[in-house]
């Protein structure tokens, strides 16, 4: 994780979604390994859907002491997320977005969001998000982008750091078992066929 103190990044205060105590982002990680998925909004599609994949490795993550945290950069959406039940882990809010920052997860701007927006890699987890029921909405921050940390026990070492550099980038769950070493029986999500009904919904 070049150019991210660890020590310093532990430090940044997080709001539990549940309980709405602040933490300090390293408790996540002093007694277990972490996965951490930060979320570019609570509404975004693709988020919802990376949530919805990468919650398929609850149940092994637990299996070997590693827990399973979201955190998103604001509460807009937050309960129309917890609602739609997308993701299994713990959810916390970054209100400063300082973490972002020091992860280095990039925010776009009015010139370079909609192209963005509009790449095949948004395109085809959108399809696949129609697909399986999962909606989106535009409501929050749609400059901020996001990414994934995956932190050993005691923040000892960095396993993955991960920034998008598109809105649909995301680590696929074997990069995940993989960085961990364990193993899992979980199913990537596939891309549908694209028919009339799956392609423009």
């Amino acid at each position: 994780m070049a150019g991210v103190d660890l020590a310093k990044l532990g430090l940044n205060l997080l709001k539990n979604a549940t309980s709405e105590e602040r933490v300090e982002l390293r408790s996540l990680w002093r007694d277990q390994a972490v996965v951490i998925l930060f979320l570019r909004r609570f509404g975004c599609q693709v988020c919802r859907w990376t949530a919805v994949e990468v919650s398929k490795l609850k149940e092994d993550l637990s299996a070997n002491n590693v827990a399973l945290v979201g955190v998103g950069p604001e509460e807009l959406g937050l309960k129309e997320f917890q609602d739609g039940g997308f993701f299994k882990g713990e959810l916390f809010i970054d209100e400063k977005k300082q973490t972002y920052k020091e992860m280095g997860f990039k925010r776009y701007n009015a010139l370079n969001v909609v192209p963005a927006a509009l790449g095949k890699k948004v395109r085809n987890i959108v399809t696949k998000a129609n697909a399986e029921g999962i909606p989106g909405n535009f409501s929050g921050d749609l400059l901020q982008s996001g990414g994934m940390a995956i932190i050993a026990q005691g923040g000892e070492q960095v396993l993955l750091h991960f920034a998008q550099d598109s809105p649909g980038d995301y680590v696929p769950l074997e990069n995940i078992v993989k960085a961990l070493r364990i193993t899992t029986s979980a199913q990537q999500g596939e891309r549908p066929q694209c028919n009339t009904d799956v392609c423009t919904r």
